[in-house]
């Protein structure tokens, strides 16, 4: 039974009652005016599915980025705040990226994205293990992002507990080029040019971005550089796209958690340890892809290959003593590699029995070639340096899935959306560091799965859609999961089962005109084997299966134009992240084997229970003034839930001017973020050994910035 709170019953019977006093009040709403409204976009529920996402089965957002979005555009989370079911914090940290988790999905990750499937340009930003990175996509050249949740997520492969897309523009003729310029608190600078356009048969939309940060903690300064570009031409009776990006951030400080005593202290101080050893990432990538697309009568084809090269280097906060063990595998991790896939798929759009069918079958393959090295982090007496080896490995993933799915629209009311996935995941390990007190951690692991989905949409009027949809899904460890032994002993943890689920949604979808929308949902996940976090110290986690959890809760959005100027977005999400089955876990350092019981009916760690997002934008002429609440409850942080982050609300207000001149348009925008400079918690770390879970927000934030468009 779902355990809602009143506030919780009171979205759920909104979309009962108010949809047709909306339709009503919208039948004679003023035409559109200075707001600009933004048309339905065909969203892909699975490569190569296209539907309008009012018609689709599932719980679909799509976040335009537009040239009136305000900020620095440094970070995906700044875009997601808004989108109901995710959880998308800044670290203030900018060595270990975005915290993303989608219905609690991937919240367990320290670093990195897990549990979700990121893309960018229709190109897999998560390796065939399930290890996604958020860090390259440029927000400079996207048009929108696009977030899926609920069940038809699994058609997108393992670890799909939800699916994040980055979208660049396709260049036209006539688009503008634009140079940004952003600054801000902390010696926050970020700079790029996008020039986007046509220029005889080739489409392009290449985007520079330089961003510096001093950073708002301690010990927390960062740079990156990317290059983004899309180039398109019509050729063999199709559409060929080339998708380019480079990515480079050099030697990013790392500031560590902080225990709650610290954060009482001071929260801007980085952990004594991260200074002590200097703890820092650099990560540098490149990578392309090419996209053919062809449709011929009903008949679509669509073929993607891509290949890339990523190296990490990362200094940890690991002490000399543990590394005095043989089988220690150092405080330097180096990792240098390339990786590359195919996707192929055919499309057919007919009917049967009279009525509408689109056919999709397709099928993909991944590839991850990893070389792992570890080094001491000392050389003698001097900490933060690299020294002698520990750990060479070379690791090797790949994954070959097949799916297959059919869209019917069986009677004029009702429609079918089904699909069914087959992956199988292969992890291969071969060590290179062998010694007479370090064995040969050589190893081998093979995941498969089939996970079917289905829903059904009800076409209650033109404007309202009724939907149910089931399905299963399955996640694999990945190879940083299975990198260390909860146990301590050498090796791979390859006695780790990937975590499958069955999840269940049923949601409502309401279009009105003017450009306002609705939408519903309640769900529930059930997961067998969860994988979750085993121990996290020193900078380095182990993992282990769990047993049966759930998460069940609901999610509503509204978007509602209440003049041609005003006009107001609302989000709420409540999720009910909780254990279904015991189990045992250490209750303090240095304990080797679990002896406190996390007894059922406990929350997840790192997924709070409510989340409200409100904005109020209005736009009299060329001027725009928005404000935004975002509010959470309280984040548990460990398993046993003996500390937890408080919730808070933060304010957030936004200012914009532009000028349109004979050379071009010229906007000017400003922005302040925590406007009432509450203290909170902005990102916590699970189950951190040291208890240094938290990761503070910032105070008072300012940040202003000037574009110019040109044609």
């Amino acid at each position: 039974m779902f355990r809602l709170t009143p506030l919780a019953h009171a979205c759920a019977l909104l979309s009962a009652t108010a949809l047709p006093n909306l339709a009503q009040a919208q039948a004679t709403a003023l035409p559109p005016g200075s707001i600009e409204r933004l048309p339905t976009v065909q969203v892909q529920a699975a490569r190569g599915q296209q539907v309008a996402d009012v018609d689709l089965p599932a719980s679909i957002s799509t976040v335009w980025l537009d040239d009136d979005v305000n900020g620095n555009l440094a970070q995906i989370a700044d875009a997601l705040s808004g989108v109901p079911g995710v959880v998308a914090r800044d670290r203030q940290n900018l060595a270990q990226d975005t915290q993303l988790s989608i219905r609690g999905f991937g919240a367990r990750s320290t670093f990195g994205v897990r549990g979700v499937r990121v893309l960018v340009d229709g190109v897999p930003a998560t390796m065939p293990d399930g290890q996604g990175q958020l860090s390259h996509a440029s927000m400079l050249s996207a048009q929108r992002v696009e977030v899926l949740r609920g069940p038809f997520s699994a058609l997108y492969g393992n670890s799909s507990g939800g699916v994040v897309q980055i979208w660049s523009a396709d260049g036209q003729a006539g688009d503008p080029w634009r140079v940004r310029m952003a600054g801000g608190s902390d010696g926050t600078l970020s700079t790029g040019a996008q020039l986007r356009g046509e220029q005889g048969p080739v489409r392009y939309n290449v985007a520079a971005n330089h961003f510096r940060t001093d950073g708002w903690r301690d010990h927390s300064a960062a740079r990156r550089e990317s290059v983004n570009a899309r180039l398109g031409t019509d050729v063999a009776g199709g559409t060929l796209d080339l998708v380019l990006n480079y990515f480079d951030s050099p030697d990013a400080q790392d500031p560590l958690g902080l225990t709650r005593e610290q954060v009482r202290q001071d929260p801007r101080q980085a952990t004594a340890v991260a200074t002590q050893y200097n703890t820092r990432k650099s990560a540098r990538q490149a990578q392309a892809g090419l996209v053919f697309t062809r449709t011929e009568g009903a008949q679509t084809w669509r073929a993607m290959g891509y290949a890339g090269q990523r190296s990490v280097e990362q200094y940890l906060a690991i002490p000399p003593g543990p590394q005095a063990n043989p089988l220690h595998a150092g405080g330097v991790i180096d990792l240098e590699g390339g990786y590359g896939g195919l996707d192929l798929h055919w499309g057919w759009q007919g009917h049967w029995a009279g009525r509408p069918l689109e056919v999709v079958i397709g099928a993909n393959a991944d590839q991850q070639q990893q070389d792992r090295r570890g080094y001491e982090n000392f050389v003698g007496s001097e900490l933060g340096v690299r020294g002698a080896l520990r750990r060479d490995q070379s690791d090797r993933v790949r994954n070959v899935d097949q799916f297959a799915q059919a869209f019917w629209q069986w009677a004029p009311r009702w429609s079918l959306l089904l699909g069914v996935r087959h992956s199988e995941v292969r992890f291969r390990s071969n060590d290179h560091y062998i010694t007479a007190r370090n064995p040969d951690d050589s190893g081998a692991r093979d995941y498969s799965a089939t996970t079917p989905v289905a829903g059904v949409v009800f076409h209650a009027s033109d404007a309202w859609r009724v939907y149910a949809s089931a399905g299963r899904g399955f996640e694999t460890p990945t190879f940083n999961e299975l990198g260390y032994r909860a146990d301590g002993a050498p090796g791979l943890a390859l006695n780790l089962s990937a975590a499958r689920s069955r999840n269940l949604e049923l949601g409502t979808k309401w279009r009105g005109s003017g450009g306002a929308a609705f939408e519903a949902a309640v769900f529930r996940a059930d997961t067998d084997d969860e994988l979750a976090v085993a121990s996290n110290t020193n900078g380095r986690s182990t993992y282990r299966n769990i047993g049966r959890t759930r998460r069940q809760g609901l999610e509503a959005t509204l978007l509602y134009p209440i003049s041609t100027e005003l006009e107001a977005s609302l989000a709420y999400t409540y999720l009910e992240a909780t254990v279904r089955q015991p189990y045992l876990v250490c209750a303090s350092t240095g304990c080797a084997t679990p002896n406190t019981t996390v007894p059922a009916g406990s929350r997840l760690p790192g997924v709070p229970e409510q989340q409200w997002f409100g904005r109020l934008q209005y736009q009299p002429g060329a001027w725009q003034w928005a404000g935004e609440v975002v509010a959470s409850s309280d984040t548990v942080v460990n398993d046993l839930a003996t500390d937890s982050a408080p919730g808070y609300a933060l304010l957030n207000l936004e200012a914009a001017r532009r000028w349109t001149l004979a050379q071009g348009a010229l906007r000017v925008f400003a922005r302040v973020d925590n406007v009432l400079d509450q203290r909170y918690i902005g990102s916590v770390i699970v189950n951190d050994g040291n208890q240094r879970y938290f990761e503070p927000g910032p105070d008072r934030r300012y940040s202003v910035g000037v574009q110019w468009a040109w044609l």
